[in-house]
């Protein structure tokens, strides 16, 4: 597949904590060679800096709380400068779980007018439960043999041992439960109403996300064909 220059693919990946988007949407960039731009990633590369923001995000992000929509927008000018320097080389970009807020979906719409890249938007929200959702952050195990995260979703669940090196499986000490707390509360206090305002404009697309990696892959496929 050749890169668009004048109409790049752009995904943008929506979901509660544990869902699944970082998963997915290294999927997308591998079967449609795009950029990705994950939230996670970035916010802790910017937490290395070292400067007052550097560390100040360590102890907000220590504590689950949102960063502020204007840190959020300066991160995003950055990343999108050394896209576009790219541009060619690439079809698109994936942008994982960064519209977190009504401002931030407000913002990302005139960030992505303004690279060019409003043409071919598609925003796809990974459906699952809040308690699949708590599950999935509390529970997924680590492989005491070679210290492989195995996710609590999908046939992963029903693993007895590590699936790549047999070792045993154990729950790891929750010593974070607050801020996973507080990650599902603002979840449901600010990204959901700026996923209903996608869903008003008739651009939100519902993937369930409580199945095997695999067939939510299919779905999402499906979905923007």
């Amino acid at each position: 597949m050749k890169p668009s220059k004048k109409n790049p693919k752009v995904f943008l990946i929506i979901g509660p904590p544990g869902s699944g988007k970082g998963t997915q949407t290294k999927l997308l960039c591998q079967k449609f060679k795009l950029q990705y731009v994950g939230s996670g990633d970035t916010l802790r590369a910017r937490q290395k800096v070292g400067d007052f923001t550097g560390n100040k995000l360590i102890r907000v992000m220590g504590r689950g709380e949102l960063v502020p929509s204007l840190m959020i927008a300066d991160i995003w000018v950055n990343e999108f400068e050394k896209i576009k320097k790219r541009q060619g080389k690439t079809n698109g970009l994936v942008l994982d779980g960064w519209t977190r807020t009504v401002t931030e979906a407000f913002l990302m719409d005139e960030a992505l007018e303004w690279y060019e890249w409003d043409r071919n938007v598609k925003v796809i929200l990974l459906n699952i439960s809040g308690r699949e959702s708590y599950n999935r952050l509390t529970k997924r195990r680590q492989c005491k043999k070679c210290g492989r995260l195995v996710p609590w979703l999908g046939e992963f669940k029903k693993l007895k041992k590590c699936d790549k090196c047999g070792g045993k499986l154990f729950v790891r000490r929750d010593d974070k439960l607050e801020s996973i707390k507080m990650r599902l509360k603002e979840y449901k206090e600010e990204t959901i109403p700026a996923i209903n305002r996608y869903k008003k404009q008739g651009r939100l697309i519902r993937v369930n996300g409580e199945q095997s990696i695999g067939n939510v892959f299919k779905d999402i496929l499906k979905a923007v064909k």
